[in-house]
């Protein structure tokens, strides 16, 4: 019974040992780290002084009451951002990415993570925001819109450089940084895509078109290939339907074809008889008419010529007495001529002779006239006014050619009055008179020459008479 006792007793024993091992035992899952503090321990790659002690992936002892152990997730975390930026160009734009973040798998970033984040681990993506704000306000402030846009991966490199430093000194690493999306409240990225959406719609449409045209020219060359079918299909039908109706016309035609051909070798030979019946009778009007007529009208002919003849050469006798006849006549006439053109010649020089004489004369003349001009003015002028005085008169008493009716109211000693006013105005002009005659006196001396042809000496100066006064 005692050891029965014994053996119960150590099986209560083992029991407890068992239980006390259990509950000092504590070991780290995969995903996280065991933090046991309350002694001081040496942990590898962690420095002295370190008054907590860090187990992964294993399991260790722990003396409940004396030492406190609390566990710290290895797992991933993720932290959304959505930061408000400003550009480079002053442009407010708002970034939007994700942040996956995990503790290291290291000592000292367990050490690290657990100092910062052991009670407050829920806060960890919290913090990571907040870090990774501050360098992407920065990092967006240095850049444009169009570098943000056309390399994002510039944007994630450059940010997670500048947070890396800090993110160990949190005991954190970054797996993935990812920018999703930029978005532009302005509008700037929306105009800036305008061009190349214009230019790809005008492509499009342009492809679009292009694209109708060629269906378009693929549909109408179809259908002119259909038409072209049924034209040619058309042709070869109208053209059996021609050969078929040509051949039942030749057969129809082939009975009266016969008949009129029958009548055509009738009516050939019967135009043959009716040739030789007409040639036939164009010989005997030869013999009986053509031949007579001919011979007649050889003797007709003959005589003609012959009478034709005889007249021809009693023509040219005719003609022959006219030459000599118009022959003599014209030595007649020349012989005529000759001696009508000698007296012509005789004539004339005494008729040369005689106006030489007689402009000799006058010359005489004038030259005398001028001398006694010049010798006695006044007797001449009263010669040649003695010899004009008749007209002088008649233009005198010109002024009363027009009057049909004259009233005279002192009678004779009126009519006597008015006759001596009429030779009063002929005397008025008989300066004027003497003026003319000296003039026309001195031309004709100037003009006529002297008689051993010397021009006349120039007119004598003419002295004007005293006005005769009645």
């Amino acid at each position: 019974m005692v050891v029965g006792v014994l053996a119960g007793a150590g099986l209560a024993a083992v029991l407890v040992l068992i239980g006390i091992f259990k509950l000092m035992w504590r070991v780290a899952e995969p995903n996280e780290a065991l933090v046991i503090s309350g002694s001081k321990h040496r942990t590898d790659g962690l420095g002295e002084g370190m008054d907590f002690r860090i187990v992964t992936g294993r399991g260790t002892l722990v003396m409940p009451g004396v030492q406190v152990v609390r566990k710290l997730s290895l797992d991933l975390n993720e932290a959304a951002l959505s930061v408000d930026c400003v550009t480079q160009q002053g442009i407010p734009v708002k970034v939007r990415g994700v942040v996956i973040f995990k503790v290291g798998d290291d000592y000292v970033s367990i050490a690290n993570a657990a100092r910062r984040f052991l009670d407050q681990q829920k806060h960890m993506a919290e913090r990571v925001h907040n870090v990774f704000s501050g360098h992407l306000r920065s990092i967006v402030g240095g850049l444009t819109v169009e570098d943000m846009i056309r390399d994002r991966e510039k944007l994630t490199g450059q940010t997670r450089v500048a947070s890396g430093t800090e993110m160990e000194k949190l005991g954190l690493i970054i797996d993935s940084l990812q920018i999703q999306e930029i978005e532009d409240p302005t509008g700037y990225i929306k105009n800036l895509a305008a061009p190349h959406t214009a230019a790809v719609r005008r492509d499009a449409r342009i492809a679009q078109a292009e694209a109708d045209r060629l269906a378009t020219e693929a549909e109408q060359k179809a259908a002119a290939r259909m038409a072209e079918a049924t034209r040619d299909s058309e042709i070869l039908q109208a053209g059996f339907q021609a050969e078929r109706d040509t051949a039942s016309a030749t057969a129809r035609a082939a009975g009266p074809l016969s008949e009129a051909q029958a009548r055509q070798e009738v009516v050939v030979q019967e135009t043959r008889v009716a040739e030789l019946e007409a040639a036939r009778r164009e010989q005997q009007l030869q013999a009986d008419v053509r031949k007579p007529a001919d011979a007649a009208a050889y003797e007709r002919r003959t005589l003609a010529e012959a009478d034709r003849d005889a007249r021809i050469s009693a023509a040219h006798a005719k003609a022959k007495e006219t030459e000599l006849s118009a022959t003599a006549e014209a030595a007649a006439t020349l012989a005529t001529g000759e001696a009508e053109a000698g007296a012509a010649k005789a004539k004339g020089l005494a008729a040369a002779e005689s106006a030489k004489a007689k402009g000799l004369a006058e010359a005489e003349a004038i030259k005398a006239r001028a001398a006694a001009l010049a010798d006695n003015q006044e007797a001449v002028v009263a010669q040649q006014l003695a010899e004009k005085w008749p007209e002088i008169v008649l233009a005198g008493a010109e002024a009363f050619r027009n009057v049909d009716h004259m009233v005279v109211l002192n009678g004779a000693d009126g009519m006597a009055d008015m006759f001596a006013k009429a030779l009063t105005m002929g005397g008025t002009g008989l300066g004027l008179a003497r003026q003319l005659l000296s003039t026309m006196n001195g031309a004709e001396a100037a003009k006529a020459p002297s008689a051993n042809g010397v021009a006349a000496p120039p007119p004598v100066q003419r002295v004007p008479l005293r006005e005769e006064k009645e």
